[in-house]
């Protein structure tokens, strides 16, 4: 459920694009997003159904300095607030820095924007500042606020991402018995 009138529409309320008009609109800006010259989009599934959920992106890759973005999240109604939430930026996380060998991943996002800000804390990214004015979206001015892991920062966050998403961390309804905040911070220090 993410269009209304069943869809809250708040959840496209920092995204560039969305809600799409019909399912011809949507397939457009997956056709656009299919060539961009700077972007790698991934669509998030459920397992074993393979059923659509949300959508993720490496942008702004700058391979020659070793930089990537993680953007464009976009998490349906049953993705939000999940495990497997969690578990798809692990898994985009890892891959920039222990496959590609990426010397710095980055998060932005609209200042006002404070689940993505508390999401990109959450994960271990540290806030590096907001870049005013930055770009107008929708019509609306942006600030962006900036965030990243580097390197140096991502073996104790990926240890911190592996205690949480151990089977041991969830009780028997699957409530975490840990944070991953508390858990990367144990690490840290």
């Amino acid at each position: 459920m993410s269009h209304p009138p069943a869809g809250d529409p708040a959840i496209w309320t920092y995204l560039p694009d969305g809600p799409y008009e019909s399912p011809t609109h949507l397939g457009r800006m997956l056709a656009w997003a299919e060539t961009a010259a700077d972007a790698v989009y991934f669509t998030l599934v459920s397992l074993p159904d393979e059923r659509p959920l949300g959508l993720a992106s490496y942008q702004r890759i700058t391979a020659e300095f070793g930089v990537v973005e993680i953007g464009h999240i976009w998490f349906g109604v049953p993705l939000q607030r999940t495990t497997a939430a969690t578990e798809a930026i692990y898994l985009l996380a890892a891959h920039a820095f222990d496959d590609l060998g990426y010397r710095r991943l980055e998060w932005k996002c609209n200042a006002l924007n404070a689940a993505s800000r508390r999401a990109a804390e959450r994960f271990g990214f540290t806030f590096e500042g907001v870049f005013r004015n930055h770009q107008v979206v929708k019509g609306r001015n942006r600030d962006t606020a900036w965030y990243a892991i580097t390197d140096y920062d991502w073996p104790p966050i990926r240890t911190g991402f592996a205690s949480w998403l151990a089977p041991e961390n969830f009780d028997q309804n699957g409530i975490q018995r840990r944070p991953l905040r508390e858990l990367i911070a144990q690490v840290r220090s």
